[in-house]
């Protein structure tokens, strides 16, 4: 039996989509990390990377081999988040403008990665448990939970809140909550957030910065997107549009078969070229077709997973399945989008590619809670695991006799 039967356990195709990002990314981060080498050890940033790729490949093996079921337990963890949410306002780590870090014993970590996991992961299990609980009653407590955690997210990290309602909201459609019922919730969405852009909008500058200062720098965002067109004299250069200007210049410069890994330009000038903006970079070294390839990978994890998904009768493992795959898959368009200036700039990284700690260790566990459904919840991955099992025993009694005859 192989070597790699014994170690990797799981869908085949989620493993191959995996370790393939995996390689992009340290390829891709080594070379935009240029502007981190300045008067610093060379290999630092790619060393540092490294470590984490590596720590999110241990990270899937571990999450990988632990049944789904276990991991309904993980819901009591949400009240937790939300208190390191809480505090991280009070006494976190200032990044850009915005309290998002923690930092416990020399380890620095983003609350708000650890709370969308549970999120998702409570999500998942209120859906599964619709036999026992009614649908209103089920709706009611999901959009509780979700109103909460992006709530407090949304104070500094308005782009991450959305999108995590979002996928919840996907969640719920997808988990037969009633069409009636999400369509209210919709309607409630819609005018509570014209009333609160119309609100930040208009508010006057000197307010905002006092009263909500993230609303100032994403009303600076919305409107460096939409007066893009203008004319020069009245647009201002701002760090949000120096960013998209020099993404686009990169990918104007990738052309069909790119620079190849290494001769990027724009990752001199790109400030956040190893995290937010590195799909251009990506497009730069790699070309339009490279940049497909990227985007094919996600598109085919998203597609995989539903198919996990589908096979399994357990609704918990089949909503917990999902909802990792959306949130990665949800999390990559918009990076991309973001980067070929089609939405305005949000500051999320590219999962699994992106230089990131706490981001790569969580992606991970999105990767191996996917294989752990597809191994232990999946018929036909729950056949190829005893199969596997059984050749192990085979190998062992094999040896065993092949000892037992050398000695005699």
């Amino acid at each position: 039996m192989s070597f790699l039967n014994k170690i990797i356990r799981g869908d085949r195709v989620i493993w191959t989509i995996f370790i393939l990002l995996c390689m992009v990314s340290i390829v891709e981060v080594y070379s935009a990390s240029s502007t981190l080498t300045f008067r610093k050890d060379y290999w630092e940033p790619i060393w540092r990377h490294s470590k984490f790729v590596l720590g999110g490949v241990l990270v899937v093996f571990l999450a990988n081999s632990v049944p789904p079921k276990h991991y309904r337990w993980l819901i009591f963890g949400l009240p937790l988040a939300w208190l390191s949410l809480i505090y991280v306002k009070l006494q976190g780590m200032s990044v850009n403008g915005a309290d998002r870090w923690l930092s416990f014993a020399g380890i620095s970590f983003q609350p708000s990665e650890i709370a969308k996991l549970l999120l998702i992961i409570s999500i998942a299990f209120i859906l599964s448990r619709r036999n026992y609980i009614a649908p209103k009653t089920g709706f009611y407590w999901i959009v509780g939970l979700s109103v909460i955690t992006c709530g407090i997210i949304f104070i500094d990290n308005f782009s991450t809140a959305l999108l995590l309602f979002g996928v919840s909201f996907i969640l719920m459609f997808i988990g037969q909550i009633p069409i009636k019922l999400l369509f209210k919730l919709l309607l409630c969405l819609v005018v509570g957030g014209g009333l609160l852009f119309a609100i930040v909008y208009y508010m006057p500058e000197n307010t905002i910065k006092k009263v909500f200062p993230r609303g100032a720098t994403w009303k600076e965002r919305i409107n460096d997107f939409t007066q893009k067109d203008t004319t020069e004299d009245k647009y201002e250069i701002t760090d949000d549009n120096y960013q998209v200007a020099h993404a686009k210049i990169a990918i104007s410069r990738g052309g069909l078969f790119g620079k190849l890994p290494g001769n990027s330009r724009e990752r001199d000038f790109l400030p956040q070229a190893y995290s937010d903006f590195i799909y251009a970079i990506i497009i730069e070294e790699m070309g339009l077709i490279g940049g497909l390839a990227v985007l094919f990978l996600y598109i085919m994890l998203f597609i995989r997973s539903g198919i996990i998904a589908n096979r399994t009768e357990l609704l918990f493992s089949k909503y917990i399945a999902m909802g990792s795959a959306l949130i990665l898959t949800t999390q990559a368009l918009v990076n991309m989008a973001v980067a070929v200036d089609l939405i305005p700039v949000t500051g999320q990284p590219l999962p699994l590619i992106s230089r990131g700690g706490t981001s790569t260790l969580i992606n991970a566990i999105y990767i191996g809670i996917i294989l752990s459904v597809s191994r232990f919840d999946n018929p036909k991955g729950v056949q190829r695991e005893e199969a596997v099992a059984q050749a192990m025993e085979e190998e062992a009694l094999a040896a065993k006799e092949k000892e037992i005859e050398t000695i005699i």
